[in-house]
């Protein structure tokens, strides 16, 4: 008979694959959503838990999808992306940010940023090298690193320090071990960007002990009150660093699965391999489609504006029954302290907090405890359009006032 679980490998858990009574924190608010479904039937779920636009992708860049899937010269494999659609990511780079970039060399695309994070280690990690990660954050990287048998090291992104890594913190026997300093400003979830000091301090500090800077930017676009920012505009930075940029948040093409990784020549060619051996390539159309957009400003300051007047509504409400917060730097969540407690009720952690309201008054967040307690909500929340904005925030904050929160 079958013994199938002598063949999963250890990387995934070997023979305790599959065994693991553990629930991951999002497969908790997804239970305790139909939870409060139940208990409380016809009450309207306010999610402002989720990391997806609300929009449609901009109408030029749907409109010349139509057209591009019927052109037969689009069939087929693109393998690492169409010669339009990397002249298209380097013209997005110097409008958005004054960057000018080889696309030739120094631009790659990929089929989402994700599984470029993915594939990264593979054209770097050995195992018993170490890589650098910011936390709290997205551990994609982190978790393939590990399948390679490298070692993750956690870097805290703490509020006393503008929620950036403390670079005189690192141990610099450690850091000589790096390979891979993952970042990602502007930041999911604190919603903080990163400095030009910060920037150039990285710099050097990768520069000094041989690192590849990561910078993965798929809220590049998605900044309020201050210019936008890439590491590639800071001095040194096309030797050192790799960014990724995302069509999914500036351009609410989530599903479409288009991105562009760019910067320094060897690491744009050594994941563009690793890239080739792994799939075929986004459909043509996709990215023909992309191009009539991406470089477009006035498009992507269009879904902005949408989200900073979401934010700063939201500030006001959260503000309202007692949450200390304020607007984001970029992005679009906005990441706030947890509350002690409810009424009688005291709270260990953010993750109570989140299943509390959400099974008790309908409301989903998203809780980080890596750094201390902290809840996100997202203004990514359904409504039945710009007017019914209104009605969802006034529902959000009567609903907390009845919650009782204690700080």
């Amino acid at each position: 008979m079958m013994n199938a679980q002598k063949l999963f490998a250890d990387r995934i858990g070997g023979e305790q694959y599959g065994k693991s009574t553990e629930i991951y924190k999002f497969e908790k608010i997804k239970r305790a959503k139909a939870k409060a479904r139940k208990q409380h039937p016809g009450l309207e779920i306010l999610d402002f838990g989720v990391g997806e636009p609300d929009g449609m992708a901009p109408a030029p860049i749907r409109e010349a999808l139509k057209v591009e899937v019927d052109k037969p010269s689009n069939r087929g494999y693109s393998d690492n992306g169409i010669p339009e659609f990397k002249q298209a990511a380097a013209d997005y780079m110097k409008n958005f940010f004054g960057v000018e970039l080889d696309p030739a060399t120094e631009i790659n695309h990929s089929i989402g940023t994700k599984p470029a994070l993915a594939m990264l280690p593979l054209a770097f990690v050995n195992p018993g090298d170490v890589i650098f990660q910011t936390v709290p954050g997205y551990p994609v990287m982190a978790t393939h690193t590990k399948y390679l048998g490298g070692k993750v090291v956690d870097i805290p992104l703490l509020e006393e320090n503008g929620f950036l890594p403390d670079l005189g913190k690192i141990d610099p026997a450690l850091a000589d071990r790096c390979k891979l300093f993952y970042i990602n400003y502007p930041n999911n979830p604190t919603g903080a960007v990163a400095t030009d000091k910060f920037y150039d301090e990285l710099i050097a500090f990768a520069k000094k002990h041989n690192i590849l800077i990561v910078q993965d930017a798929p809220y590049a676009t998605l900044v309020y009150d201050a210019p936008r920012k890439s590491i590639l505009q800071r001095p040194g930075a096309e030797e050192c660093a790799i960014e990724l940029h995302s069509m999914s948040k500036a351009y609410n093409m989530t599903g479409w699965r288009l991105a562009f990784f760019c910067g320094a020549t060897w690491a744009v060619d050594a994941l563009a391999m690793i890239k080739d051996n792994c799939d075929s390539g986004q459909f043509k159309a996709i990215q023909h489609a992309a191009c009539k957009g991406i470089a477009d400003q006035r498009l992507a300051e269009g879904i902005c504006k949408h989200y900073e007047q979401r934010l700063r509504r939201m500030v006001d409400v959260l503000r309202s029954v007692g949450f200390n917060a304020k607007m984001p730097g970029g992005t679009f969540y906005l990441y706030v302290k947890a509350p002690k407690a409810a009424g009688n009720i005291t709270f260990a952690n953010a993750e109570e907090v989140s299943l509390y309201l959400i099974e008790n008054f309908g409301i989903s967040t998203v809780p980080w405890d890596n750094t201390g307690p902290f809840i996100r909500f997202g203004a990514v929340f359904e409504s039945a359009g710009d007017a019914d904005d209104e009605r969802v925030l006034n529902e959000l904050a009567a609903r907390l006032k009845k919650a009782d929160l204690k700080f």
